[in-house]
């Protein structure tokens, strides 16, 4: 049995997760809280972040051997064995039918079945927060975020980034993460994964905070911010209480509004429903999703963006043989079957995608097994090293003319190529007037914090 040096009348908590949300529930709920004993997180959706402890560092005076990880797997033997009074769901980007599954073997061995929400889990920052969620993994969060953070720089605002964690390595030190270099990322070991998030932010010039205790990063970042811009992961709610929330939703995938936990948490909540995609999506999809947020949403103000592709170098592909790397999250826990790579060479006259399956070594094979919706495209996979060759080795064994890279981070930074890699950037741009950027603006001007426009390039 798991133990810590408490008593026996605390309620005994498991909490399910995969490294993010979880310990930020526990930090901002449980630790200091001597009513409960958490007594171990759950793992899931992210290879290799279960075996492991969550620190006592980290884990406060109430724990002094910290808190066990183990497999979502073993959740009813644990909770049996363990006494477990209450299961508490923390991860995202999940069917609702799969939390009411979660919630009815929680049920089944007679414990209670919890969700914590904003009220006890945000926290309030000294400075005007704007956050970007979004209703799934892969709407476009990123290109958004990194949007706004040029166009507060423009106004002359000191702007910092706080990514949704995503700490896959050493807890301690991954307690409070300030990225500004890409020689940073390095120093840090970041799997692709969190380079993805990280260097386009970085390459554009602005300062990133991430990693477990967000009370600290919170702090740290409001010291050298005039705005603090909340960079979602998958489809979570915030962790700073927002003072605008700007929600994407995906009208490539039209319906998924209210399928998917949290997501329509996130679009109930929201202040601006962003549609982007509309460049590539069909009338009849964007007028769905509108429909739907109409629904769920009738006061949230709506804008429709899009989503431009871009090839760097512009290579000539035509009747080329290539294989297509995606961004991770949103082809595997997100669901999609492909993402801005695919979508930007589908087209090309003569060109062949190649099916990558027949080339996966062991480790990416088992990947495409867990996701079998997977077919023409290769997720970029690189939670530690042994993925990562394991990436780099199924590249490069590919009959391909091409690598056609989607995620942005750069491959050519992390594995040895031995063919030519072109990169497929895809940026926000503003699909009608009033924008988005109107709407940042009168927030802006609402806060005293206005000006005109200026050049920073």
């Amino acid at each position: 049995m798991v133990t810590n040096a408490i008593t026996d009348n605390r309620r005994r908590v498991v909490i399910l997760g995969a490294a993010g949300r979880d310990f930020h529930n526990f930090n901002q709920v449980y630790r200091d809280d001597s009513q409960y004993e958490v007594v171990a997180f759950t793992a899931t959706q992210i290879a290799g972040i279960a075996d492991r402890r969550y620190p006592p560092g980290l884990a406060g005076a109430l724990y002094p051997q910290g808190i066990p990880i183990i497999e979502e797997g073993e959740l009813e033997h644990f909770c049996r064995e363990n006494q477990v009074d209450q299961i508490v769901f923390a991860y995202s980007d999940v069917s609702h039918q799969k939390v009411m599954h979660l919630a009815s073997r929680a049920l089944a061995i007679g414990t209670d079945f919890v969700l914590l929400g904003p009220d006890q889990t945000m926290i309030k920052a000294t400075v005007p927060v704007i956050a970007v969620s979004a209703v799934r993994t892969g709407c476009g969060k990123s290109q958004v975020s990194r949007w706004l953070s040029q166009r507060l720089r423009q106004l002359g605002l000191r702007v910092c980034a706080i990514r949704h964690p995503m700490p896959y390595g050493n807890l301690e030190k991954q307690t409070v993460q300030r990225f500004a270099t890409l020689e940073d990322l390095d120093q840090a070991h970041c799997t692709v994964e969190e380079r993805e998030e990280y260097e386009p932010h970085i390459l554009a010039g602005h300062v990133v905070y991430a990693g477990v205790d967000y009370g600290l990063i919170v702090e740290k970042a409001s010291l050298e911010s005039d705005v603090i811009l909340w960079d979602g992961g998958n489809n979570d709610f915030p962790f700073v209480r927002p003072d605008l929330h700007i929600v994407l939703v995906d009208p490539l995938r039209p319906g998924d509004e209210n399928l998917y936990h949290p997501g329509e948490t996130a679009l109930r909540m929201a202040d601006i429903v962003l549609i982007p995609k509309t460049d590539v999506a069909t009338a009849a999809h964007i007028a769905q999703v509108r429909d739907s947020i109409a629904q769920l949403n009738p006061s949230a103000k709506i804008i429709q963006g899009r989503s431009p592709l871009r090839l760097e170098p512009p290579l000539d592909l035509r009747g080329k043989r290539v294989i297509v790397v995606e961004d991770g999250p949103t082809t595997t826990h997100g669901g999609m079957g492909y993402g801005a790579g695919y979508q930007a060479v589908k087209d090309i006259e003569n060109i062949t995608i190649v099916d990558p399956r027949p080339y996966a070594v062991p480790e990416i094979a088992a990947v495409y097994a867990k996701f079998p919706h997977l077919s023409q495209i290769l997720p970029a996979m690189g939670y530690f090293p042994a993925q990562l060759k394991a990436l780099a080795d199924t590249l490069n064994a590919a009959a391909v003319d091409v690598v056609v890279s989607g995620t942005p981070s750069d491959l050519g930074r992390l594995i040895a190529l031995h063919k030519p890699l072109v990169r497929v950037f895809y940026d926000y741009a503003e699909a009608e007037e009033p924008g988005l950027g109107t709407a940042v603006d009168l927030f802006l001007a609402q806060r005293g914090l206005g000006g005109k426009v200026h050049d920073i390039s």
